[in-house]
Protein backbone atom coordinates (compact mmCIF):
# COMPACT_ATOMS: atom_id res chain seq x y z
CA UNK A 1 0.00 0.00 0.00
CA UNK A 2 3.20 2.50 0.42
CA UNK A 3 4.59 2.09 -2.28
CA UNK A 4 1.26 3.80 -4.71
CA UNK A 5 2.00 6.73 -2.05
CA UNK A 6 4.89 7.17 -2.52
CA UNK A 7 5.03 6.70 -6.48
CA UNK A 8 2.08 9.65 -6.60
CA UNK A 9 3.57 12.38 -3.45
CA UNK A 10 5.15 14.68 -5.71
CA UNK A 11 7.23 18.17 -4.10
CA UNK A 12 3.98 20.41 -4.60
CA UNK A 13 4.46 24.41 -4.01
CA UNK A 14 1.07 25.92 -5.68
CA UNK A 15 -2.00 25.68 -3.56
CA UNK A 16 -5.41 26.70 -3.67
CA UNK A 17 -6.56 29.45 -1.45
CA UNK A 18 -8.82 26.67 0.99
CA UNK A 19 -7.81 26.04 4.50
CA UNK A 20 -7.33 22.62 5.63
CA UNK A 21 -9.44 21.51 8.55
CA UNK A 22 -8.07 21.17 12.08
CA UNK A 23 -8.89 17.50 12.22
CA UNK A 24 -6.81 17.22 9.25
CA UNK A 25 -3.88 18.77 10.47
CA UNK A 26 -4.72 17.28 13.87
CA UNK A 27 -3.90 13.48 11.91
CA UNK A 28 -0.90 14.92 10.68
CA UNK A 29 0.61 16.10 13.71
CA UNK A 30 -0.26 12.49 14.97
CA UNK A 31 1.67 10.75 12.02
CA UNK A 32 5.03 13.13 13.04
CA UNK A 33 4.33 12.21 16.61
CA UNK A 34 4.28 8.31 15.73
CA UNK A 35 7.50 8.89 13.89
CA UNK A 36 10.29 6.36 14.95
CA UNK A 37 12.97 7.77 16.55
CA UNK A 38 16.45 6.38 18.15
CA UNK A 39 16.64 4.97 21.29
CA UNK A 40 12.73 6.43 21.45
CA UNK A 41 14.66 10.08 22.82
CA UNK A 42 11.85 11.64 20.38
CA UNK A 43 13.41 14.46 20.56
CA UNK A 44 11.53 16.47 17.88
CA UNK A 45 9.11 19.50 18.39
CA UNK A 46 6.29 20.52 16.01
CA UNK A 47 4.49 23.74 15.32
CA UNK A 48 2.08 24.10 13.28
CA UNK A 49 1.40 27.51 11.71
CA UNK A 50 -2.31 28.56 10.16
CA UNK A 51 -1.71 32.34 10.37
CA UNK A 52 -1.54 33.95 7.32
CA UNK A 53 0.73 36.81 8.48
CA UNK A 54 3.15 34.19 10.01
CA UNK A 55 3.16 31.91 6.87
CA UNK A 56 4.45 35.17 5.07
CA UNK A 57 7.23 35.62 7.38
CA UNK A 58 8.19 32.07 6.97
CA UNK A 59 7.80 32.44 3.12
CA UNK A 60 11.06 35.02 3.59
CA UNK A 61 13.06 32.21 5.38
CA UNK A 62 15.77 31.97 2.73
CA UNK A 63 16.84 33.45 0.40
CA UNK A 64 15.39 30.95 -2.05
CA UNK A 65 13.22 28.04 -1.80
CA UNK A 66 10.71 29.01 0.77
CA UNK A 67 8.15 31.86 -1.15
CA UNK A 68 5.71 29.55 -2.14
CA UNK A 69 5.32 28.82 1.87
CA UNK A 70 3.29 32.46 1.58
CA UNK A 71 0.40 30.53 -0.34
CA UNK A 72 0.28 27.31 1.44
CA UNK A 73 -2.80 26.53 3.72
CA UNK A 74 -0.37 25.94 6.75
CA UNK A 75 2.78 24.63 7.26
CA UNK A 76 4.61 22.73 10.23
CA UNK A 77 7.89 23.48 11.39
CA UNK A 78 9.96 20.65 12.38
CA UNK A 79 12.37 21.20 15.38
CA UNK A 80 14.72 18.76 17.51
CA UNK A 81 16.36 19.17 20.30
CA UNK A 82 20.11 17.77 20.17
CA UNK A 83 20.57 17.65 23.51
CA UNK A 84 17.97 14.56 23.90
CA UNK A 85 19.82 12.83 20.82
CA UNK A 86 22.94 13.01 18.87
CA UNK A 87 21.05 11.75 15.63
CA UNK A 88 18.54 14.48 15.59
CA UNK A 89 18.87 15.58 12.33
CA UNK A 90 17.49 11.66 11.21
CA UNK A 91 15.17 11.94 13.84
CA UNK A 92 13.65 15.06 12.60
CA UNK A 93 13.68 14.08 9.25
CA UNK A 94 11.94 11.07 9.51
CA UNK A 95 8.91 12.75 11.56
CA UNK A 96 8.81 15.09 8.23
CA UNK A 97 8.59 12.56 5.66
CA UNK A 98 5.79 10.61 7.46
CA UNK A 99 3.73 14.12 7.72
CA UNK A 100 4.38 14.41 3.91
CA UNK A 101 3.19 10.55 3.09
CA UNK A 102 0.38 11.55 5.34
CA UNK A 103 -0.45 14.76 3.93
CA UNK A 104 -0.62 12.92 0.63
CA UNK A 105 -2.90 9.89 1.74
CA UNK A 106 -5.24 12.92 3.01
CA UNK A 107 -5.65 14.28 -0.32
CA UNK A 108 -2.85 17.47 0.15
CA UNK A 109 0.25 18.23 -1.48
CA UNK A 110 3.17 19.55 0.66
CA UNK A 111 6.85 20.24 0.09
CA UNK A 112 10.35 20.21 1.96
CA UNK A 113 11.36 23.61 2.86
CA UNK A 114 15.01 22.86 4.50
CA UNK A 115 16.30 25.29 7.12
CA UNK A 116 19.24 23.70 8.32
CA UNK A 117 22.45 24.77 7.36
CA UNK A 118 20.72 26.95 5.02
CA UNK A 119 21.33 31.25 5.02
CA UNK A 120 18.70 33.84 5.47
CA UNK A 121 19.11 37.20 4.06
CA UNK A 122 22.67 38.90 4.42
CA UNK A 123 24.32 35.67 5.47
CA UNK A 124 22.64 35.23 8.63
CA UNK A 125 21.23 30.95 9.29
CA UNK A 126 17.69 30.54 8.35
CA UNK A 127 17.43 28.82 11.68
CA UNK A 128 17.95 32.00 13.68
CA UNK A 129 15.77 33.90 11.33
CA UNK A 130 13.01 30.84 12.02
CA UNK A 131 13.08 30.63 15.86
CA UNK A 132 13.11 34.30 16.28
CA UNK A 133 9.56 34.51 14.79
CA UNK A 134 8.18 31.41 16.24
CA UNK A 135 9.81 32.38 20.12
CA UNK A 136 11.88 28.24 20.11
CA UNK A 137 14.04 27.91 23.07
CA UNK A 138 17.76 28.01 22.65
CA UNK A 139 18.17 24.16 22.28
CA UNK A 140 15.82 23.24 19.43
CA UNK A 141 17.24 23.22 16.32
CA UNK A 142 14.89 23.75 13.28
CA UNK A 143 15.61 21.13 10.41
CA UNK A 144 12.65 21.87 7.95
CA UNK A 145 9.64 23.67 7.48
CA UNK A 146 6.56 21.37 5.19
CA UNK A 147 4.56 23.56 3.59
CA UNK A 148 0.90 22.09 2.95
CA UNK A 149 -2.74 22.86 1.39
CA UNK A 150 -4.61 21.18 -1.18
CA UNK A 151 -1.80 21.16 -4.72
CA UNK A 152 -2.97 24.07 -7.55
CA UNK A 153 -0.73 21.94 -9.68
CA UNK A 154 -0.15 18.18 -10.91
CA UNK A 155 2.35 16.60 -11.55
CA UNK A 156 3.05 13.15 -13.19
CA UNK A 157 4.72 10.59 -10.81
CA UNK A 158 8.21 9.41 -12.14
CA UNK A 159 7.94 6.28 -14.42
CA UNK A 160 9.27 3.84 -12.81
CA UNK A 161 11.59 3.07 -15.84
CA UNK A 162 12.75 6.88 -14.91
CA UNK A 163 14.37 5.65 -11.16
CA UNK A 164 18.00 5.80 -11.28
CA UNK A 165 18.25 1.59 -10.41
CA UNK A 166 21.84 2.14 -10.77
CA UNK A 167 22.35 3.38 -7.86
CA UNK A 168 21.14 0.24 -6.03
CA UNK A 169 23.41 -2.34 -5.47
CA UNK A 170 23.34 -6.13 -4.93
CA UNK A 171 25.18 -7.64 -1.99
CA UNK A 172 28.44 -5.15 -2.62
CA UNK A 173 29.30 -2.14 -4.16
CA UNK A 174 29.87 -2.41 -7.86
CA UNK A 175 27.43 -5.22 -8.19
CA UNK A 176 24.25 -4.04 -9.99
CA UNK A 177 20.62 -4.67 -8.64
CA UNK A 178 18.45 -6.60 -10.90
CA UNK A 179 15.21 -6.08 -10.98
CA UNK A 180 12.81 -9.23 -10.79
Amino acid sequence: MILPLLEKRRSIRRFQPKAVAKETLDQLVEAALRAPSSRNTRPWEFIVVRERPMLEKLAAAKEHGSAFLRDAAAAIVVCADPGKSDVWVEDASIAATLIQLAAESLGLGSCWVQIRERLHAAGTPARDYVAGLLGLPAALQVEAIVALGYPAEEKAPHARESLPWGQAHAERWGTPWTRG
